[in-house]
């Protein structure tokens, strides 16, 4: 994410509810009087929010594909592609994915084994969770219909079909999220998707359970570059993937930028988490802070934004935010404080200029803590998932609410949505002419537009069907 120094955006004139919070936050508000000194604004330091006024915004989040990463993802890709299994092994072995002669996947009676070797809480857990997801994605796929209308001399209409073969990626790491197991079979399962595959490197016990929960016909235990060139090449028992959805690190969304020119489908390029909260002298500040913290330890370069009509809410926050950080477990403290480097908050002159702010950085998540929050958050044009309210946890959205926690980061919401049913789907269109008369006038315009567009071709093969 680009960096920015930050700026001074002078002093602000206090509303009512300001000077409420500022009663209730003394301390915090002090730095509108002046009476903070450089020690404890050093922003770095402590993990608070810099400044920054809006004409300091970065103009995108990053780019998504790194340029090294790509080259290394590309030898991988391209050495599977001609090398097939064996290569496929080779290089699982050589990035510790597996151990010379280890199989490479997990069959359904392994995965099953996994959920049945697990306490019954945590099997209920992932459980109801499958249930919400499917639940929510199913409602979507009922969204999107069949139907029928008349043209002249026939009718037209459309079909709507799932793919054939989706391969699911769940990052594993530091910390392996079964939730993006259960995010994404299980809706590619609503979706019908007849066969399902995931893959995630060491999948742990949990995550192993969530494929099974999820219903899936194999997992590939092997991650990176290496588990996007399988899912697409399709290698030994793991099929030819139509589509290759799910969040991956950089060598995982290099390799499936690379894949995407080649015949397969992708969701998106996801690049670090974000979050951006929009919020007025209403909302809690703890409550604020433990949502920026919460993206702040997925990554060193997640970004977390407050944009505030309030100057005393975000000195509120920024003092919650050290208070918080100091009490965070390591190793997610020290990510979630060089994430905090990176993030920033604004002050803006109304809930209007908010929004503005918010929907030219087009966040992956964003949160509205407002009076009147769903109104304002309606107003929002540009975003990946919108929480509305402060009981709207994003957090919950991580976990299982029922909307889909894969979305559009860097900007990209401005154009694309997250994963869901419509992902797997295919919108097919059909004619038919059952009365020849009827279709005259039409015949006729296609003729007359084929020649002035000089298609010579096309004019001739619509005079077959004049009468």
């Amino acid at each position: 994410h680009a960096r920015r120094p930050p700026g001074r955006l002078g002093q602000q004139v206090m509303s009512l509810g300001q000077q409420k919070f500022t009663a209730r936050y003394p301390r915090e508000s002090s730095a509108l009087r002046g009476e903070a000194n450089d020690a404890t604004m050093s922003k770095k330091a402590t993990g608070a929010l810099r400044i920054i006024s809006v004409d300091e915004i970065p103009s995108d989040c990053s780019e998504p594909v790194d340029p090294k990463a790509l080259e290394q993802a590309t030898a991988i890709v391209d050495g599977i592609r001609k090398g097939g299994e064996e290569a496929l092994k080779a290089t699982a072995v050589k990035f510790g994915d597996i151990k010379e002669g280890e199989s490479y996947t997990y069959t359904p009676a392994e995965l099953k084994e996994a959920f049945d070797g697990l306490p019954k809480d945590q099997q209920g857990v992932l459980t109801r969770v499958a249930g919400r997801i499917t639940k929510f994605a199913a409602a979507q796929r009922a969204s999107l219909t069949e139907m029928t209308t008349d043209i002249p001399g026939g009718q037209a209409g459309q079909t709507v079909a799932a793919v054939d073969t989706a391969g699911c990626y769940a990052p594993g790491g530091r910390y392996p999220l079964p939730s993006s197991v259960l995010m994404t079979a299980c809706t590619a399962r609503a979706a019908g998707v007849q066969k399902v595959w995931v893959a995630s490197p060491h999948p742990d016990k949990v995550t192993m359970a969530a494929a099974h929960v999820a219903g899936v016909d194999g997992m590939l235990k092997v991650g990176g570059a290496q588990a996007v060139a399988t899912m697409s090449q399709g290698v030994g028992p793991v099929p030819k993937c139509d589509i290759i959805v799910g969040p991956g690190n950089q060598w995982v969304t290099a390799a499936k930028s690379l894949v995407s020119q080649s015949g397969t489908a992708i969701d998106m390029l996801a690049g670090p988490s974000e979050v951006l909260v929009i919020a007025d002298e209403t909302a809690d500040p703890a409550t604020i802070a433990a949502d920026l913290l919460a993206q702040a330890e997925h990554d060193v370069e997640a970004r977390p934004i407050l944009v505030s009509t309030s100057r005393p809410l975000i000195d509120g926050v920024n003092s919650e935010v050290v208070k918080q950080l100091a009490a965070m477990p390591s190793p997610n403290r020290e990510t979630a404080t060089e994430a905090c480097s990176k993030g920033f908050a604004v002050v803006a002159s109304g809930i209007e200029d908010a929004i503005s702010v918010s929907d030219k950085i087009a966040p992956e998540h964003l949160e509205v803590m407002t009076k009147d929050a769903m109104a304002v958050g309606m107003k929002c044009k540009h975003y990946g998932g919108l929480f509305v309210g402060r009981y709207a946890a994003e957090v919950l959205g991580d976990y299982g609410m029922g909307p889909n926690h894969v979305l559009p980061t860097a900007g990209t919401a401005r154009y694309t949505g997250g994963l869901s049913v419509h992902t797997f789907l295919r919108t097919r269109t059909w004619m038919r002419i059952d009365k020849q008369e009827d279709s005259q006038d039409v015949v006729a315009d296609s003729v007359a537009l084929a020649r002035l567009e000089g298609l010579e071709g096309h004019a001739r093969a619509a005079e077959k069907r004049l009468l």
